[in-house]
Parts: C-alpha cells; sequence; structure tokens
C-alpha cells in the first residue's frame, strides 16, 4: 500500500536512489548522489521540510514531489503568493498508478496552505529556489519536453502552457569572430574587463547563484570608462560533468539602451568566447523564451544550435 509522508533527514540516499532511476537525459544530472542534494537542494536556507513530500511502499520511498515559493520583488525574501512544483519524479515500475498525481495533489495543498494563489509547474527565474545545475541547464527552464511523463502530469492536472524556453548550445572550439569595419571600430573604441565571482545583488541571489563560480564581462568605453554592456557567465557544475565537457551558462546579457543594434553585443560575447576557451571552456549554453526573437537571431548567427524546449504552466 502507498502512504505519503514528509520528508526525513534520513531520506537523502533514498531521493538519490529515485533520481537515478531515470534515465540519461541532456538536462538531468546523472549519476545523482544524496551529497549532490545535501548541497545543492537541502542546505538552501529557505528548505522546508513540508514542501518535499515522499511516496512510499511498505515504508520504501518510490517517488517525490517539492514545492516551493520565490521571492518578493526586491528579492529580499519569500513572496508566498505564486508557488511552483520544482520537481516530481517516480521510479519506473510504480508509473501510471495515480501516485504522480496524489503527489501533485499534496503539494498543491501545502502551496495553497501557505497562501499561494497561483500555481507552477516547472522552475523559472525567478521561481527558481531549487534544482539550478542538477536540472536544466545554463538556467531552469521550467518542464523539459524530454521530461514527458511530467509535462503529461501538470496537463492533465489543469496546468496550461503559458510559456516556453529554447535551450542553445555553442562550441568553442570551432567558433570564429566575425571580423568587419564595425567590430574593428568598436575594439578600437573599447575594453573589456571581467570580474570574478562579483557581488550578489540581492537576498535570492545569493540564495540560487551564491555558491556557483560566476563571471561577469563588461564592456567599456576607452574614453569615459562608461559600461556599454555585460555578460554573466557561470560554470555549470555539477550538470557539465555528467556531459563529459566543461561548460558554462550565459545568464544575463545587458546592452545600454542608447547603443542597442551597434554590434556591442557580438563583439562582447566573442571576446568573452575567447577568453573562456584559453580557461578551458569548451561549450556554452544559453536559453531564451521563444517570444524574444532578438535574442534568438543573436544567438544563431553566433553559431548557436538549438537542443531542447521547456515548457512553463500555471494554473
Amino acid at each position: 500500500m502507498i502512504s505519503y509522508r514528509t520528508f526525513r533527514n534520513c531520506d537523502p540516499p533514498a531521493l538519490a536512489e529515485i533520481w537515478r532511476d531515470r534515465d540519461r537525459e541532456r538536462g538531468r544530472m546523472q549519476p545523482m548522489s544524496a551529497a549532490l542534494l545535501e548541497q545543492y537542494v537541502l542546505a538552501k536556507p529557505y528548505f522546508d521540510r513540508e514542501g518535499l513530500i515522499l511516496a512510499c511502499d511498505d515504508h520504501h520511498p518510490v517517488g517525490f514531489v517539492h514545492s516551493a515559493f520565490g521571492p518578493t520583488e526586491d528579492e529580499s525574501g519569500l513572496c508566498y503568493q505564486r508557488g511552483v512544483t520544482c520537481m516530481l519524479m517516480v521510479r519506473h515500475e510504480y508509473r501510471r498508478l495515480g501516485i504522480g498525481s496524489e503527489l501533485l495533489r499534496l503539494a498543491e495543498n501545502y502551496l495553497r496552505s501557505r497562501g499561494a494563489e497561483v500555481l507552477y509547474a516547472g522552475a523559472i527565474r525567478p521561481l527558481n529556489p531549487f534544482y539550478l545545475g542538477l536540472y536544466g541547464g545554463s538556467e531552469l527552464p521550467g518542464v523539459l519536453d524530454s521530461d514527458v511523463e511530467a509535462q503529461r502530469l501538470y496537463q492533465a492536472a489543469g496546468y496550461r502552457e503559458i510559456d516556453r524556453t529554447i535551450v542553445f548550445q555553442r562550441d568553442l572550439k570551432t567558433y570564429r569572430p566575425p571580423i568587419d569595419r564595425r567590430q574593428l571600430l568598436i575594439r578600437r573604441r573599447t575594453q573589456v574587463e571581467a570580474t570574478h565571482d562579483p557581488p550578489t545583488v540581492s537576498w535570492w541571489e545569493a540564495c540560487t547563484m551564491g555558491a556557483f563560480d560566476r563571471t561577469r564581462f563588461e564592456l567599456r568605453s576607452r574614453s569615459d570608462g562608461r559600461c556599454l554592456a555585460s555578460a554573466t557567465f557561470w560554470h555549470m557544475e555539477p550538470l557539465s560533468a555528467s556531459w563529459g565537457v566543461h561548460a558554462v551558462g550565459l545568464i544575463d546579457l545587458e546592452v545600454d539602451a542608447q547603443h542597442r543594434r551597434e554590434g556591442l553585443a557580438t563583439f562582447l560575447l566573442s571576446e568573452c568566447f575567447r577568453r573562456l576557451t584559453e580557461e578551458g571552456v569548451m561549450r556554452v549554453e544559453v536559453q531564451t523564451m521563444q517570444r524574444n526573437t532578438a535574442a534568438r537571431a543573436l544567438y544563431e548567427r553566433l553559431g548557436f544550435h538549438e537542443v531542447d524546449q521547456a515548457a512553463v504552466y500555471r494554473k
């Protein structure tokens, strides 16, 4: 008989076992271990054992669901009006028995009991409290299309797709920067400065990104030192270790509004790629929303190719 209960301190090995039962996928860390779950999930300061619910067969865990909350508008604390189901897994031999549906129902009850008025399925910034580095890729994307069972479960429970993310990758060993008059002019007028482990700008960013090795590149004017564009990367560990390649994720790319469409993003990213290659990085990954045609066009011009898509669900 299947029973359900909240998280106990002895559960991490069982959770890792359930995770390892999944097939190897690009967007899912394998092999999972209790130590990785402890470091990247359970150690978060806002972890609530009531939000991590396990399904057990004769006291042996066979599935789990993890739900939580995102930040307030100023990212100084938790906002309980919007809840998100971050992860839901059931062992292969226990699927299609209604366990996943019951876990989701219990997760929704937990979120509503804390004040949630809108429910989301699949973590995506800013509703990204857990599992970065373990699921998705350069960012938490929602629910990956490769996660077919989870998508079907959410749809059957009344969630509707409200947006899509597209995941792109670029191998750096074959990258050659474009050379034209405009790019040469930018090189003469600007310089690129790198800051390793830049300070986080909010409590939420410290909680979600502070544990990762990050580098921020800034394109500055040589004449007055003003920042014209910036790009931030993080080393995608431990997920990229399962790919057998040193990869980074591009998580923020900004260009000063007065200087857009001048080729600054192309120049900055080309310089970033050169420096990252010198550090042994072999692959860059980035994601963007499907509707962001400008970002998609930029990445495609730079030779990125689509490797996955994901759905963002709301109820």
